[in-house]
């Protein structure tokens, strides 16, 4: 056994140990849901059993979870640095577990259009939260005031625009894969018609 392979073998015992506790499960109470013996599951938690394939698919199966994520290893990049978009004054982190989906945080010191000729719609879902100042999402011809701290959700493909009031306001907002496509879309439509590049930290709208 190689070193790696001890220290995935421990986290996968302190795994099993974490997520019995964490059920509020007792030895006894987990392996009669596992079909092991109590003395077995013991001896697997406290290193002194060979973990074998079938129980870890079982006792994944107990404890309400898969075998990838009962063995998966811890990741080597737990901090994540943004990349900058500074012509459309935008920060993004990618999200390992679905490549698909985008964060972005952005800066706004327009309100938004409340035309609905003016807003986008694109398939998809968005997820925002508002870090500083005030926010106002336009849906269709809806309008909603969303304060520091507040979030919201909703399908990109209702006509939208996002903006602040009263003065500037930070936001977080999160893309789904076909949301993020459809800005990468319009990205590439405003570039190629020749429109002016946004600065940095002034963009009217995120969505």
């Amino acid at each position: 056994m190689t070193q790696d392979d001890g220290q995935l073998d421990g986290l996968v015992r302190k795994r099993i140990r974490a997520l019995r506790v964490a059920q509020g499960w007792s030895l006894e109470e987990l392996a009669a849901r596992a079909h092991l013996s109590q003395s077995s599951l013991s001896r697997i938690e406290n290193g002194r059993r060979r973990l074998a394939l079938d129980q870890l698919v079982t006792l994944a199966r107990a404890l309400d979870t898969t075998l990838d994520q009962l063995v998966e290893n811890a990741a080597d990049d737990v901090v994540i640095s943004p990349t900058i978009d500074g012509a459309h004054g935008l920060m993004r982190w990618p999200i390992k577990s679905d490549p698909g989906m985008s964060v972005m945080r952005q800066r706004m010191t327009e309100p938004p259009p409340d035309n609905p000729a003016r807003m986008r719609a694109h398939p998809g879902r968005e997820w925002l939260v508002v870090l500083s100042g005030t926010a106002i999402l336009m849906l269709g011809h809806r309008r909603f005031r969303i304060e520091t701290h507040q979030a919201a959700e909703f399908p990109t493909m209702m006509p939208h625009a996002i903006g602040s009031e009263g003065g500037p306001c930070e936001i977080i907002g999160i893309f789904d894969r076909d949301a993020r496509r459809g800005h990468q879309r319009e990205a590439v439509d405003h570039d190629d018609q020749g429109g002016p590049g946004l600065p940095a930290r002034q963009v009217p709208d995120l969505a």
